[in-house]
């Protein structure tokens, strides 16, 4: 749902589109409000915004509901909740991350043409973003060949996810080196990163440039069970600072924050279609009642019973039998904050980076693990509350530093509230948080490992659909890709 047009470039012909997204831009070809050249920075705040405004629906649609964030309420059949996953249920990723893939590209031809470094940086960065999370969700698919009509590639082959792997990290590390902080964005402020500190007016360069090494740690990040170099290559870029610098503070964390003025609108154009139908689960409700996690009431609402009266904080469980009376009370919805002007929807997060390098002191290498796990902790919850939480918090038994993995990940767990599909990313790749499963939970309660591919690809790109059959195993629910060996 959109409610605006963009004034983007779309160069390449839907013939490319369609083979390889299988989406049909024959309307926004035909749009004369669409602009017909571009600059460097034409598509950069529309892609960004575009980005944000998508991923954190499917957030809403997806990742919530498989992670057992909150689910719809009340759900008497189905549901990806409870892993009812169809041909359809990964569709309008696959075509928006393609969309996003055609105008980036676009925007990489142009800055290289004129040597306007910074947006090529910004753009493989981006296209990094898109490409790892619809790698990570799908297993190979086209890149290297995808949106290349004009090259007379119709029919772009899938490339194998370790293949994908490799280009992107290579793209982060060109990105890393082309930055130039003295040059400024000269095509206007960027919507990420939007400066207003005139005595550095090249501060968001610079911040560009922590998400792009933030971003490859992510990467390496998820990886690192099948790339026996990952954990050194982490540990490179933390080790020099000067030479890969990542975010050090929450204000350099890659967040829109909507102003909630059009263009740039909240996904929900009401703010109740967040909220109404739809319920927190036990899971997600108990374990931040027991710890009186200090983001429960900016995130969640209380329940109430028939005469309105507030009965705390009552979730359902994910797959609940839809037929079962034990569960027709008044749950706890979603909190309108999370979705009013200025609404925040982070990319990626100054926490994140934190439980990295905690996990990378865990895993034995280098650097004080408590410290980074306390330090992602007090920067997940004063994102939500605006306040770091009391010591005491950091002290109780159910969240202090205990030395293992599972205890980082199940803070991590909270801290990627909103981002995207990283709950469900890092679950896979770890197995943490440890989910709970329900009678009503479709294959055999197990958590799928990836979505199906859209039945349009399978359509429109046969042979490449069956070699992606070929290279995978096949395409079901359960098969893992790549990096998912946990």
């Amino acid at each position: 749902m959109k409610k605006i047009t963009f004034k983007i470039l779309f160069t390449f012909s839907i013939i490319s589109l369609v083979s390889s997204c299988t989406n049909d831009f024959e309307e926004a070809n035909k749009n004369p409000n669409l602009i017909t050249e571009i600059n460097s920075g034409s598509v950069l705040n529309p892609v960004i915004y575009d980005l944000a405004d998508y991923n954190v629906s499917k957030n809403y649609d997806i990742t919530a509901q498989l992670m057992q964030v909150h689910i719809p309420y009340p759900s008497n059949t189905l549901g990806v909740h409870r892993y009812n996953i169809t041909t359809g249920t990964g569709n309008s990723t696959w075509n928006n991350a393609y969309r996003s893939l055609v105008n980036l590209n676009e925007m990489l031809r142009v800055s290289i043409q004129a040597s306007d470094v910074n947006y090529e940086a910004i753009a493989l960065t981006l296209r990094a973003l898109v490409m790892s999370n619809l790698t990570d969700m799908f297993g190979d698919v086209p890149f290297s060949e995808a949106a290349r009509s004009e090259d007379g590639i119709t029919k772009p082959k899938f490339d194998k996810q370790e293949d994908i792997y490799i280009q992107l990290l290579a793209d982060l590390e060109k990105a890393n080196s082309l930055y130039v902080s003295t040059l400024n964005l000269k095509y206007g402020k960027d919507i990420l990163y939007p400066t207003t500190d005139s005595k550095n007016a090249n501060l968001n360069v610079d911040n560009w440039k922590k998400f792009t090494n933030s971003l490859k740690m992510r990467i390496l990040l998820r990886i690192s069970n099948r790339n026996t170099n990952a954990f050194s290559e982490i540990k490179k870029i933390i080790d020099n600072p000067k030479i890969y610098p990542i975010f050090t503070s929450d204000t350099e964390s890659a967040v829109l924050q909507l102003s909630g003025l059009a263009p740039y609108l909240s996904p929900w154009p009401r703010a109740q279609d967040y909220r109404d139908s739809r319920s927190f689960t036990t899971f997600f409700i108990d374990k931040m009642v027991e710890t009186n996690d200090p983001r429960l009431p900016v995130l969640v609402n209380k329940a109430t019973d028939e005469k309105g009266n507030s009965i705390g904080y009552k979730g359902v469980p994910a797959a609940y039998d839809g037929n079962d009376s034990d569960f027709n009370y008044n749950v706890s919805s979603p909190s309108l904050t999370t979705v009013t002007a200025p609404m925040k929807i982070p990319f990626m997060t100054y926490a994140e980076v934190e439980f990295i390098k905690a996990e990378m002191a865990q895993r034995g290498f280098g650097g004080d693990a408590k410290t980074h796990y306390n330090n992602a902790v007090k920067s997940a919850i004063s994102f939500w509350t605006g306040i770091a939480p009391e010591s005491q918090f950091l002290e109780q038994d159910k969240i202090k530093y205990d030395g293992t993995l599972e205890r980082i990940i199940d803070q991590k767990y909270f801290a990627l509230f909103f981002t995207d599909y990283q709950q469900w990313y890092e679950y896979r790749r770890t197995g943490f948080p440890k989910l709970p499963k329900t009678s009503s939970m479709l294959n055999d309660g197990k958590l799928p490992r990836r979505l199906l591919y859209p039945a349009a690809v399978g359509n429109y790109n046969s042979e490449g659909y069956q070699q992606a059959i070929q290279q995978m195993g096949a395409d079901d629910i359960n098969t893992r890709v790549w990096w998912d060996i946990n």
